[in-house]
């Protein structure tokens, strides 16, 4: 189970012992009330939200070859997290983990991602943040598909990104480590945020920066230590990245700055999209990042002002300019009783309404019949369904998925319940995919039946696909509408 209460409750922020531990908000916006409280999570519940931090689970880049992998898990209440596990022995003082880690968690704002947690057990070492469904800059940037990121959009990532390090500064939470396009996540409006996972070092004496060396501040490649003055010129990198549509190395643009071609700079899927006076200002912008010495480049404060102004879409939705699609999420109360139990991943109550309804949804099929002849062969698959029927209910689902299997090869007809059964059965033995398999079946048997699409929702959900999961819901709700509409006629 989750800890109701901080184990962390009492440990000092490493910055500032006195500072209240409460949400931040941002022009009157609060933060979601879900994620306010930072916690320490108990390692068998990271475990189980990451179905045993299965490689099916992995977001970060780089898979398990990564040294430290972020999954993706599901908590208790279906509320979707980001897990960064770090390599043994990153951390080896656990106190000293969890008290970097809490300092890090009192930060809310709504350009940063929310850390809410992190765990220190045995070797383990932790952090659990907020989920953002819709992929990096990186991906965005350098490897889209559909569009490349129009320039509004381009403009207000790095006003975004401006105002996430300024809180960062205001917080004394000055040194981020390898801010790169990995480090910027998009929410599910589709809005640039800030990871907090660069806000603590991969170990406790560990390198701060990941990437080419050619991409590193110099004063580090020099002392080997990060600065504030260090963040703004890898924030210039960011804005190379932006302007270009390409990873370019900050000597090479610095090159192309000096001989008057800042232009040529610019990514040219972003032809007719913007003014050259705009985009000079952010070439100009970055050139003064990128400034070889620490004391010559900007603060925050004054990336915030060169370029809040240049936005000129403030009015349109992020997800908007991203072409991203809003998925329509079907509310609860719009939903059957079996609806709602997929929709909460209630599966216990899921199970008792299967046990209620029984094979009422296949009256009148063909398959029924063959359950009133009375022959030998028939008498047995009768006493197969029987035991299979009394395992399921009983909760036996080892034996249930045995006995169902012996029956789908012993009848003349195909039955939809029976294979939404073994499914179920599938699903609490943690085998989703012969689950997402048997729903399809039991789909294919009653092409409109709202259980089946519900029992895919909760084995795509299991195997951490949630939009095609989120699809499926909404399709058994409206084929439930569909039956509702129809009885009422």
């Amino acid at each position: 189970m989750g800890c109701l209460h901080s184990k962390t409750a009492n440990l000092p922020s490493s910055d500032d012992p006195s500072a209240p531990n409460k949400p931040e908000s941002v022009n009157g916006d609060q933060v979601d009330q879900d994620i306010q409280n930072f916690k320490e999570f108990d390692l068998n519940e990271l475990r189980k939200a990451t179905n045993g931090f299965s490689p099916s689970c992995i977001v970060s880049e780089g898979g398990e070859k990564a040294p430290n992998v972020v999954y993706r898990g599901k908590l208790e209440g279906n509320h979707l997290v980001a897990i960064k596990r770090f390599s043994r022995q990153s951390w080896p003082d656990a106190q000293q983990f969890v008290v970097e880690a809490t300092g890090v968690g009192k930060l809310r704002n709504k350009r940063i991602v929310s850390l809410i947690g992190c765990c220190a057990e045995g070797d383990e070492r932790l952090l659990v943040a907020e989920y953002m469904p819709n992929d990096t800059l990186s991906k965005h940037l350098f490897h889209w598909e559909k569009q490349p990121l129009p320039w509004d959009m381009r403009v207000r990532i790095a006003d975004y990104i401006a105002q996430a390090l300024d809180y960062c500064n205001i917080e004394n939470r000055k040194i981020y480590h390898d801010l790169n396009a990995y480090r910027i996540l998009f929410d599910e409006e589709g809005d640039p945020r800030l990871s907090t996972f660069g806000l603590m070092k991969n170990s406790r004496d560990g390198k701060s920066y990941s990437t080419n060396l050619a991409y590193t501040p110099p004063e580090f490649l020099r002392t080997g230590r990060v600065i504030p003055e260090s963040v703004i010129f890898s924030y210039g990198t960011i804005l190379l990245d932006l302007l270009s549509g390409k990873h370019i190395p900050p000597s090479h643009a610095l090159d192309i700055i000096r001989g008057k071609n800042a232009l040529l700079l610019m990514d040219s899927s972003l032809e007719g999209q913007y003014a050259n006076e705009d985009a000079t200002k952010l070439v100009e912008l970055a050139s003064k990042c990128l400034q070889s010495e620490a004391k010559d480049r900007p603060d925050t404060k004054f990336l915030l002002s060169a370029v809040a102004p240049l936005q000129k879409q403030e009015e349109v939705a992020s997800h908007t300019l991203m072409g991203l699609p809003k998925n329509t999420v079907i509310l609860p109360t719009m939903l059957s009783p079996l609806g709602k139990a997929c929709a909460k991943m209630d599966l216990a109550t899921f199970h008792d309404i299967l046990l209620k309804t029984g094979y009422r949804d296949e009256e009148g099929a063909e398959n029924e019949l063959s359950f009133q002849e009375w022959t030998q062969q028939v008498q047995e698959m009768l006493n197969t369904k029987k035991f299979g029927d009394v395992a399921f209910r009983d909760k036996d689902f080892k034996n249930s998925i045995e006995y169902y299997s012996k029956l789908v090869g012993m009848m003349p007809v195909p039955s939809a319940t029976v294979f939404a059964r073994r499914a179920f059965s599938y699903l609490m033995t943690d085998q989703q995919e012969l689950a997402l398999r048997d729903a399809m079946q039991a789909q294919v048997c009653i092409p409109e039946w709202p259980t089946a699409f519900y029992l895919q929702a909760l084995a795509l959900s299991k195997l951490g696909m949630e939009t095609d999961a989120q699809d499926m819901l909404n399709d058994g709700a409206a084929y439930d509408a569909k039956r509702q509409n129809s009885w009422r006629c």
